[in-house]
Order: structure tokens, then C-alpha cells, then sequence
């Protein structure tokens, strides 16, 4: 196909893109990483050790025992685990059954982060062409809010690859309304669930709403497309689905930590005071738990829900509170050091937070300049949309906003490319890269050369991949 043809180089300087980023990664893990010490004022020694990082690493090697998801928790019993997704431990297990050794999962996820600058390039590719997919894996490989993740032993690199590549192939339906890009969409939503459960609302919020409010197909394609995008999905999730609903008393889908984070969240001291809007581990204790997992997170969730109901004067403040720790405007030092308590070093997440503050207005132009061109913005929009119901629903922190970094990156790229492109466009100018040049609006046209030795022939177009604005008819055909 031509249109693959013509993407083949481009994606070939995205993946040395990638490779730079996957050496500045694993750099960053030998040498910072692996050295990253608790900060002043904490008791514990050695190096830090978040609770995920124990459940997914504790999760990887029952797997690679054959345990299943049954190891022994933090409180030092052995029973069945759900409180996370099991996609992250699904990755690490087969590194744990080689070796103990976690440097050599570190360098896995730190690949993973190499595959998320590639997938993001490819979504600007999408929607505005090579220039603004080169800037977008740039940003993407040095933008500490992703590569301090890329070596944790955490969710938050795989839910960017899941959301990333979500939002591709999404777009890349959009251009074809291709049946294997609606499989490939909802496959990529199940990754990216199965990686964090929030992730589940992509299907109903992004993709479903992009496929049936574009104009481009008839309403029989849209439907079939959008139902084919929900199956694959469901399909893809339905076995980890029916293996909890046979190990647990009480009904779990894709996790039940929800439980403990909506009581830690949800209590005297994140209602008020230095805490406000976040989380404390220590609301969780609870006289009288029930000893099962299941049980006991849907203890956690009356409480939780009895303490919200006697206390909805404080809501919108915590809620409030909430978004603005998830996006920068409350607490920041606070939010950094948070992150500093799980891994991340403080002045990665301080240049993080200088670097998002510069991305966001960038991102701002870059979403109106593709609003003016007709491009289709929902897809980049909602991941936005879910990271921040996520927080207000339940705490706000930092690495949560993570799949929504994907969204800012492209966005900014794209104002960046757009800014003062190579033929003198300003921002908001977004013309179809494969359409003919136009002419000026007013004015006598001079002409450099006579029409007699001046060459004839169809005007050259640049060389570039159209962006997505739901597909010409042709490209549909080819693809």
C-alpha cells in the first residue's frame, strides 16, 4: 500500500528515537535507580520499595512458580491477590523465572518506556503528519513524567503503552474503518485495563463516542466498527474476569483494591488538613475486617461510602483538591516528594513538573490548531477526560495522570510543528499535507520562468502522510 510505503521511513526514525530513549532509560535505572534511598524522616532503611512495586513483583513470581495469583501479602499471609490488574506481573513473570535478580525487570519496563515514545510518534503521525511525529517522540523521550516511570516495577509505563497505542489504532480506524483496526482498538483497551482498571472507561469514553460521532462512514459501518472495538475487548478481558469471579467470594472484575483506596481516601484526615484531596493508608484499618479479600474490600467500600454520605458539605473542596494535586495546581512540592517516597528522585519530579507547565499551554494550541483544520481531537481528549473523573472519584496524585501525558506530548508537538512550519504556516493553518498547495489569495502571480521553458506537469506535493480527519475515500479503499 502506498500509504505504508510512505510511513516505512518515518517509522524507522522513530524507532532510533526510541533506541536513544531505551539508552537514556537504562542509564537512568543503573545508575539512579538502583541507588534511589529512602528521603530524610523516614525509619526504613535501604532502598525504596513502594507497596506496588512489592504486589507486582510478589505477583511475578507466583506466576513463574505456577502459583497463580495466590503468594503470600505484606501482612504475611498466603492468599488469593487481586488488587491490582495483572497485566504488569504478567510481563515481569518470565524474567522471575530466570533469575531474583529485579535489574533485569527494571530493563524490561525501561523497553516498554521505548515502545511508548515510538507509539506516541505514530499518534501524531496520525494526526498531523512527520514533522510533528518526530517532535512528539522527542518530548516523549526526554519528559521526566514518563522516564522516571520507565523503571519502576509499576503500572504506569504499561498503562501508557496501553493508552498510547489505544489511541493509534483508533485513529488509524477513524482513517480506514478497517474491521482489524476496530479489533486492534479494543484490544488495546483491554491491554491498557488490564494494566489499570480506570483504563476500562477508553472503550465506553474514547473509542465507542469517536466511531459513532464521525461522519465519514455510513451509520451501519459506525455501529459495526464500534461493537467490533467492544467484543475484542470484552474477549480479550473476559479470562482474568471469569478466573477472579471463581476464586473470590464476593463479585471481582478486574481488581478489588478500590476497596482500600476509597477509604483512604475518604476519611477524617483527607477531607482536612495537609492531606487534603489524597490518600492515607491508615483510614484502612478497620476493627472487625473479614479475613477474605473480596470481603473485606467490600467492607472498606460501606465504610467509605457511609463516611462520604455524613460528610457531603466537604465534597466539592476535596474534590477540588483532588484534581489539583492530579494536575499540578495544589500541593506540588508535596506531590513530589510523595513520588520521591516511591521511587522517583525529587528533582526529576520537580523538572517534571517545569516541563508539564510548559507542555500544557503547547498543548492548548496545539489542540485549537487541529480543531481549525477539522481534525477529529476526541480520542486525544479522552484519556484527559477518564485521568481526571479518576482523581476526583477517587485521590489525586501525580503518576496517575500518566495516560494522559500521551495526549499532552502529541498536542504539543503538534503546536510546536505548526508554529512555523517549512511553507510559512501559523498556527491554526493545519492544511491536508497531501493536498495542493494554495494559491495567494490576492495580487499579480509572477511567474520566474516563461511558460515555454518552464517544465509542465502535475504540481508536486509533499511528501507526508495526510493526517486523519476521518479518511479519504481512496485511503479507505487502499487500506
Amino acid at each position: 500500500m502506498v500509504d505504508s510505503v510512505a510511513r516505512a521511513p518515518v517509522v524507522r526514525r522513530l524507532v532510533l528515537i526510541a533506541l536513544v530513549a531505551f539508552a537514556g532509560r537504562s542509564l537512568y535505572v543503573l545508575t539512579v535507580l538502583q541507588h534511589e534511598e529512602y528521603p530524610g524522616g523516614l525509619d526504613d532503611a535501604g532502598l525504596v520499595r513502594s507497596y506496588d512495586e512489592l504486589y507486582y513483583t510478589g505477583a511475578a513470581r507466583a506466576l513463574a512458580d505456577g502459583d497463580g495469583f495466590r503468594f503470600e501479602s505484606i501482612e504475611g499471609t498466603t492468599e488469593e491477590q487481586g488488587v491490582h490488574p495483572p497485566m504488569t506481573s504478567i510481563v515481569l513473570a518470565p524474567v522471575a523465572s530466570l533469575t531474583d535478580d529485579e535489574l533485569p525487570m527494571r530493563l524490561v519496563v525501561a523497553a516498554i518506556g521505548a515502545v511508548v515514545v515510538v507509539l506516541v510518534g505514530l499518534v501524531a503521525l496520525s494526526v498531523a503528519g512527520p514533522r510533528a511525529a518526530y517532535i512528539a517522540a522527542a518530548l516523549a523521550a526526554v519528559y521526566p513524567n514518563l522516564w522516571m516511570n520507565d523503571g519502576l516495577l509499576m503500572s504506569e509505563t504499561l498503562a501508557a503503552a496501553g493508552t498510547a497505542a489505544a489511541v493509534w489504532c483508533t485513529y488509524r480506524l477513524l482513517a480506514t474503518w478497517s474491521w482489524r483496526w476496530a479489533a486492534a482498538a479494543g484490544a488495546a483497551c483491554a491491554m491498557a485495563m488490564l494494566s489499570r482498571s480506570e483504563l476500562a472507561l477508553l472503550v465506553p469514553v474514547m473509542v465507542v463516542p469517536a466511531v459513532l460521532l464521525a461522519r465519514t462512514a455510513p451509520v451501519p459501518h459506525r455501529l459495526g466498527r464500534a461493537a467490533m472495538a467492544c467484543a475484542t475487548a470484552v474477549l480479550v478481558v473476559a479470562p482474568w474476569v471469569v478466573y477472579n469471579l471463581g476464586r473470590f467470594e464476593e463479585p471481582v472484575l478486574l481488581s478489588h483494591g478500590d476497596g482500600n483506596v476509597l477509604v483512604g481516601s475518604n476519611c477524617d484526615s483527607t477531607y482536612h488538613g495537609t492531606l487534603l484531596g489524597f490518600h492515607n493508608g491508615f483510614c484502612g484499618f478497620i476493627d472487625g475486617l473479614p479475613a477474605e479479600n473480596s470481603r473485606e474490600a467490600a467492607m472498606r467500600r460501606r465504610a467509605a461510602f457511609d463516611y462520604i454520605g455524613d460528610h457531603l458539605d466537604r465534597v466539592p473542596v476535596v474534590v477540588a483538591a483532588r484534581v489539583g494535586r492530579l494536575w499540578g495546581a495544589y500541593g506540588q512540592v508535596q506531590m513530589a516528594r510523595i513520588a520521591q517516597a516511591e521511587g522517583r528522585p525529587l528533582a526529576g519530579s520537580l523538572a517534571g513538573l517545569v516541563m508539564f507547565w510548559i507542555l500544557v499551554p503547547l498543548a492548548v494550541l496545539g489542540a485549537v490548531s487541529l480543531r481549525r483544520a477539522g481534525r477529529q481531537l476526541w480520542p486525544l481528549l479522552a484519556p484527559i477526560v477518564i485521568v481526571t473523573f479518576n482523581a476526583a472519584a477517587f485521590y489525586g496524585l501525580t503518576r496517575f495522570r500518566v495516560p494522559a501525558e500521551v495526549s499532552l506530548v502529541v498536542l504539543a508537538a503538534v503546536a510546536i510543528a505548526r508554529l512555523r512550519s517549512a511553507n510559512g504556516q501559523r498556527v491554526g493553518e493545519l492544511s491536508d499535507p497531501g493536498a495542493p498547495a494554495r494559491q495567494p489569495a490576492a495580487g499579480p502571480r509572477v511567474r520566474p520562468h516563461s511558460s515555454s521553458t518552464r517544465p509542465r506537469g502535475p504540481r508536486a506535493r509533499p511528501r507526508s502522510i495526510a493526517p486523519i480527519s476521518g479518511g479519504s475515500a481512496a485511503a479507505r479503499r487502499a487500506a
